[in-house]
């Protein structure tokens, strides 16, 4: 029944988004911003993670810092983290080692409709490494008792000390 009652909310809302025309349905911008870190209420959109929720002693931030170049007025994200193979003595969890750090965007009333979009595009300057960038997507076709998003995955190249827009393609 709940397959069925998702199936029948999930008709329901693209009937809405079908009798509430917009021109961008039918022409969409080339570029659309989800997140932008140009103001320091941008943080409350964020949930930061790390290993210390099962006794690591890894931990994790984000700042919103202002430009760093003479007359640049713009902000930036600055997420860094800490990590440590190391549990904390006592931990109930029978974990050795650890060593792990994130952040994801907290959940949001309504949707982002991205169907006229393949590409979803970053700017980032990082540390050289390899990072996971996942993204969820509303499933509305779960089987009983199951209540997840899907999520895709891709692997994220953020290049040492030089700004790079980087692009996840999906079809």
């Amino acid at each position: 029944m709940s397959r069925l009652r998702a199936l029948w909310q999930a008709s329901v809302n693209a009937t809405k988004r079908a009798v509430v025309w917009n021109s961008e349905d039918l022409f969409p911008p080339s570029e659309r911003y989800i997140f932008n870190f140009n103001s320091k209420d941008e943080v409350k959109k964020w949930h930061l993670y790390s290993d210390s929720e099962y006794g690591g002693l890894s931990s994790a931030s984000l700042e919103i810092t202002d430009g760093v170049s003479g007359g640049d007025t713009s902000t930036t994200g600055v997420f860094s983290g800490n990590l440590s193979l190391d549990m904390s003595e006592g931990s109930p969890w029978r974990i050795r080692r650890s060593g792990f750090c994130g952040m994801r965007s907290k959940k949001f009333d309504g949707f982002i409709d991205l169907d006229s979009y393949d590409t979803i595009a970053m700017k980032l300057r990082g540390d050289g490494r390899c990072y996971i960038s996942t993204i969820y997507t509303e499933n509305w076709v779960n089987s009983p008792g199951q209540e997840e998003d899907n999520s895709w995955q891709a692997f994220v190249y953020a290049p040492q000390d030089n700004w790079r827009i980087l692009k996840v393609f999906f079809f």
